[in-house]
């Protein structure tokens, strides 16, 4: 078993959203303020205000990609009732570059998890050519990975990442005697 699939075993993305698949390009997720999205490590979401960088690598500039990111634990953890709650979506993103040069169909939304710890998984897909995805979901709420690269004919998936994030608190301030 790969190093990269390890850890999406071990926090159910795989099983929960995907299906065992072979990693075989490379997608560094960077957000502005230098964080570097690692599997399972936690993120405060007042760092993940604007939609990352998605760099992917390791194909030419003839394949192109679709990217999605989704919250499989919305609204909570132990209640997942609008599993999978769709972040954001690039298409067309071609191969050597990052998903600034594809087509946003989905805008980013910044997470805001409000009960338990939340995970944000971005999956990368190869489309089969250019324009495979043609419309955006309806909705974002209840969102299927997997039937909706079925539907558009996507790959398996070939890259894929995930954070975890939490409700942050507010600073209590302590009062002055």
């Amino acid at each position: 078993m790969s190093r990269e699939i390890e850890p999406l075993i071990v926090g159910r993305v795989i099983g929960d959203v995907l299906d065992l698949f072979n990693p075989s390009v490379t997608m560094r997720v960077t957000f502005s303020s230098n964080t570097i999205v690692s599997n399972g490590h936690e993120l405060a979401p007042s760092l993940l205000l604007s939609k990352p960088r998605v760099e992917i690598g390791g194909q030419d500039l003839r394949s192109f990609f679709t990217l999605i990111m989704m919250d499989p634990d919305a609204p909570s953890p132990s209640n997942p009732y609008m599993r999978e709650y769709l972040h954001w979506m690039v298409t067309d993103i071609p191969g050597t570059t990052d998903a600034s040069f594809g087509r946003e169909i989905v805008r980013y939304e910044t997470p805001r998890p409000v009960a338990g710890i939340h995970r944000y998984v971005f999956v990368l897909f190869k489309q089969s050519r250019r324009q495979t995805v043609k419309a955006a979901p309806e909705t974002r709420e209840c969102f299927n990975t997997k039937a909706f690269s079925s539907y558009f004919g996507l790959s398996l998936p070939v890259a894929a990442v995930y954070f975890n994030a939490q409700r942050e608190t507010a600073p209590r301030r302590r009062p002055s005697y």
